[in-house]
């Protein structure tokens, strides 16, 4: 088991991350310009700086058209059959909780102590189950990297996305009056100009022509794809070919898969949970990784999309993140500092028709806090993960550690680790992306096709877009040459041990 104690010490305070070179990472002040050299070597993309005070948070308030129709009485069971089938499950507990009969009542108070989110405003659920660490004040919300050439989405707290594409000085701006509240989005593979948002009413499919000098495409460029109890919707995921949308709501037990070219969709519905949070599609397209609010999860099959379930031991799930070929699913546990590893079998033919998980999953990292002493004083960092994020070649794992709001010495970073899963498993520690003065990291992502290694793009609490380099040869597809002897060897392993902690139901 890999632990943050084999790991270098953070940098000094007011140093940053320049890149990765060597197995080693190079630092830089932050106050600093990098050199010429360093913006030659990486891809052209930029950089960015938006406070909150450049962006205004629009004004809430939610609407429904509920009160508008006029009521028909009708039986009990009825009501609540009807509500299951239009709203789901949020629908069904919402008609019990409104029935004058006392046992309904008692139902009703017994389906909040199970699922309290049920209870939660929209933009509450949002900032919950958002990846962003504060999704709520931080003026960039969601981010997504373009699956095939250097061109991001960045979706802003006005709820405005901006689009930037390098080498282009046009930036397209989308807005539509449905587009509040984003948590999530995701662009089309194989196609340059679909981008799906989820959103809090909806699923809004955006159309925007990457040939267009325009700077704000028509709201009639967007599609709005909507389910009735299916909102706030805080995930959604493209398969890897684009022939189907995921989306997932907290208060849907239902996870959607849309056709987009006809606007229809299939909800898939399983009891427990109390809801869908994040989605993940496994690069190879054969499984998707589905979170609910409560201490379970479901890995999905993607042919006849039947589910293995697993319960966890204290809390939800709370970010996942798959091997290249998808035969290894790393997870984390709201509340926990540790990463978990399942196993699934790859193959060819109709066994892909089955999850083919392993019985149980095992402990392959340990975050736990731990304290390291610098010229300025004790730093203490590690402990809860927020998300993770593997790079496309699998060698690099990037770990959003959240800091302890009650210890004025803790400070969120990101931990970065050397990763091979083949023949065996291995997790390495590679180092520590700290922040500045006064800032977090709220989101990270990785460049899908970097040529160099991988490339991390980083959200900061102060509104800061960074990219950094990880240069190294890719052992499976070497795709540049470095200068000899650059890439450090490391004889050691930490090769995780079977810890058997959840098992499949």
């Amino acid at each position: 088991m890999c632990s943050l104690e084999l790991f270098p010490p953070p940098l000094p305070r007011g140093d940053v991350t320049l890149y990765e070179y060597n197995n080693t990472m190079m630092p830089w002040l932050a106050d600093d310009s990098p050199p010429p050299s360093f913006h030659t070597a990486m891809v052209n993309v930029p950089e960015l700086m938006i406070p909150l005070d450049a962006v205004k948070a629009p004004g809430r308030m939610e609407l429904s058209s509920k009160a508008a129709f006029i009521h028909h009485r009708e039986a009990v069971w009825k009501r609540c059959l009807n509500a299951w089938h239009q709203m789901g499950l949020s629908g069904l507990l919402e008609e019990m909780s409104n029935s004058e009969e006392e046992v309904w009542r008692w139902v009703s108070s017994l389906h909040g102590s199970l699922f309290p989110h049920l209870s939660m405003k929209n933009e509450d659920l949002t900032a919950e189950f958002s990846q962003a660490c504060d999704w709520s004040h931080c003026s960039l919300r969601a981010f997504a990297w373009h699956p095939h050439t250097s061109k991001f989405a960045l979706a802003l707290i006005d709820d405005s996305i901006r689009i930037y594409t390098a080498g282009s000085a046009t930036i397209p701006t989308l807005k539509h009056r449905l587009q509040k509240d984003v948590a999530s989005m995701a662009w089309k593979p194989l196609c340059a100009s679909i981008l799906a948002v989820a959103c809090q009413s909806c699923v809004l499919v955006w159309h925007v022509d990457p040939t267009s000098l325009s700077t704000r495409p028509s709201s009639g460029c967007a599609q709005m794809l909507s389910h009735p109890g299916h909102s706030p919707v805080t995930s959604v995921a493209w398969s890897p070919k684009g022939g189907a949308l995921l989306s997932a709501s907290p208060v849907d037990t239902a996870m959607l898969v849309w056709d987009v070219s006809t606007e229809s969709c299939v909800p898939l519905q399983r009891v427990g949970g109390g809801g869908v949070t994040f989605l993940s599609w496994s690069p190879d397209g054969s499984k998707v990784l589905s979170a609910t609010p409560s201490s379970v999860f479901r890995v999905w099959e993607t042919q006849k999309w039947t589910c293995e379930r697993w319960p966890t031991i204290k809390g939800r799930c709370q970010t996942g993140c798959w091997s290249p070929d998808g035969s290894r699913l790393l997870f984390a546990v709201k509340g926990e500092s540790v990463i978990y590893s399942l196993s699934f079998s790859v193959s060819d033919g109709e066994t892909k028709a089955c999850v083919g998980g392993s019985q149980s999953a095992t402990v392959v990292g340990d975050v736990s806090e731990i304290t390291y002493v610098r010229e300025e004083g004790e730093v203490r960092v590690g402990g809860e993960i927020q998300s993770m994020a593997w790079d496309p070649s699998g060698e690099r794992l990037a770990v959003l550690l959240r800091d302890n709001p009650n210890d004025l010495t803790s400070e969120s970073v990101i931990a970065v680790y050397r990763t091979k899963n083949s023949p065996i498993f291995e997790l390495l520690p590679c180092g520590f992306i700290p922040c500045r003065e006064k800032e977090d990291p709220q989101l990270m992502q990785f460049h899908p096709c970097f040529q160099k290694g991988a490339l991390l793009s980083v959200l900061w609490s102060t509104g800061r877009l960074s990219h950094v380099p990880f240069y190294f040869v890719n052992a499976q597809f070497p795709r540049f040459t470095l200068q000899p002897g650059t890439i450090g060897s490391d004889s050691t392993s930490t090769a995780a041990p079977v810890v058997s902690l959840f098992t499949k139901t």
